[in-house]
């Protein structure tokens, strides 16, 4: 739903960039719970390749995940100078990152209840493919330069972004 006009070139590039976020929020994420996925999906390593540099530099400076959270928040989202397309992607990509973030926390709460078996392995695998998968779909969209409507998240979001 592109109610506020059409969406430029250089608009879906910009507003595609911070779902960098949560990809690579989602590959530590699996990383840190140990999961077996890439190793039964080997085709989905392959999609990630590219991310590792990135990885490389974001594990290596501490807290540059919450510098870049807030950095996106205060000079992207919160400014009205830029185009509404670029922040409600923005905004739509912290909140995945704001998900998954609280998924982990409650993962690594109740990791020593569930044992670090099947249905934690299980639970992480599936919070994955769900993040991957809104992610793909919201970068999809955003290269067609539609909004991406996701059910409660973009409710959310366009409560966020005027």
């Amino acid at each position: 739903m592109n109610w506020r006009g059409t969406a430029t070139a250089t608009n879906r590039v910009w507003a595609s960039l911070p779902y960098l976020l949560p990809l690579v929020e989602v590959l530590l994420f699996v990383l840190a719970f140990n999961s077996a996925i890439f190793r039964d999906l080997p085709l989905l390593s392959v999609l990630f390749v590219p991310l590792l540099p990135i990885l490389r530099i974001y594990t290596s400076i501490p807290f540059v995940g919450l510098i870049v959270f807030f950095l996106l928040l205060f000079l992207v989202v919160r400014n009205t100078n830029i185009d509404h397309f670029v922040r409600f992607n923005t905004m739509q990509a912290i909140l995945l990152d704001i998900i998954l973030v609280i998924c982990r926390v409650i993962l690594q709460l109740l990791g020593p209840t569930l044992g670090s078996g099947l249905v934690l392995a299980t639970l992480a695998n599936t919070i994955f493919l769900g993040i991957i998968a809104a992610v793909g779909f919201s970068l999809v969209q955003t290269v067609r330069g539609v909004y991406a409507e996701i059910p409660t998240i973009s409710d959310a979001v366009h409560m966020q972004v005027r």
